[in-house]
């Protein structure tokens, strides 16, 4: 017999999560409940079958994947779902959140009379590259990551207590998502004062893979942007605000937060839509 699980929300991660897991054979159940009309395509696009809150309640697995600031909100709504009584679904929390949020998400899923097990996501959406992300999963995992894996995921289960997931996606993403944010910095900077041209022409010719992955990670960042401003805030809390390093994260939160709130015609935006490139 299939499983079912639920996937919250169909963004562009969780509906190409959602999808993978269809094709495993897996039913797969999804809330557009405030949802944008893209995320009611993509769900459809992905054969993901939108229900209401009580059916999804029916699910063996709850997972998790909406952005930062929304994680806690999602629990506290499935913990308000947990009242009719009835075993509840397992709980995957694969959002990018810092150890001490996971203990707040995780707190009221418990409370609910919940099961809960912290996990993290690293890579693409599957079938944007190679072969999907790998799901880091971390303490009471249990036969979780057997399933998914047989219904088309690739997971790690860490030998380590819950919060061990979601603490190295935050020491992943601080290197990965602010070296982006540094890069794109720079560009702007650089064209601000008129050296951009001697900047690119440099990096070229001594760190052409550092060009080619800027070129490439630059311009997918901007619909991203509102996404990882809060990231960037969890990962500051993530290394302490007693080290002075927090700070840089902090300051790569407001830039996001900049980045998300340009139009599409604003010179910065074209710039870094495309970066070394001509403005069209």
């Amino acid at each position: 017999m299939k499983p079912t699980i639920a996937v919250i929300a169909p963004g562009e991660m969780g509906a190409a999560i959602g999808a993978r897991l269809r094709s495993g054979a897996a039913r797969v159940l999804t809330s557009l409940q405030g949802r944008s009309a893209a995320s009611v395509r993509r769900a459809a696009a992905a054969g993901l079958e939108a229900v209401d809150d009580a059916e999804l309640m029916q699910a063996e697995v709850f997972l998790s994947i909406v952005p930062p600031d929304q994680a806690l909100p999602l629990a506290q709504r499935f913990a308000a779902l947990a009242g009719a009584g009835g075993r509840l679904p397992l709980y995957v929390d694969l959002n990018a959140i810092e150890p001490q949020t996971v203990q707040r998400v995780e707190a009221v899923i418990m409370a609910a009379g919940g099961r809960f097990v912290d996990g993290c996501i690293i890579g693409f959406p599957p079938g944007v590259e190679g072969d999907g992300p790998t799901l880091y999963l971390s303490g009471a995992v249990g036969e979780l990551g057997q399933l998914l894996s047989t219904h088309g995921l690739m997971t790690r289960v860490m030998d380590a207590p819950s919060g061990a997931a979601s603490a190295l996606k935050m020491a992943y993403s601080g290197i990965s998502k602010g070296l982006i944010a540094l890069g794109a910095s720079m560009l702007l900077a650089a064209e601000r004062h008129g050296v951009l041209p001697c900047l690119l022409d440099e990096l070229g010719q001594s760190q052409p893979e550092l060009l080619q992955r800027f070129q490439r990670a630059v311009p997918s960042m901007l619909p991203k942007a509102y996404r990882w401003a809060p990231e960037m805030r969890e990962i500051e809390a993530f290394i302490g605000t007693d080290w002075p390093e927090s700070g840089i994260y902090a300051a790569m939160a407001r830039f996001y937060e900049r980045i998300a709130g340009l139009d599409a015609d604003d010179a910065s935006f074209q710039r870094l839509r495309r970066p070394g490139g001509e403005r069209s």
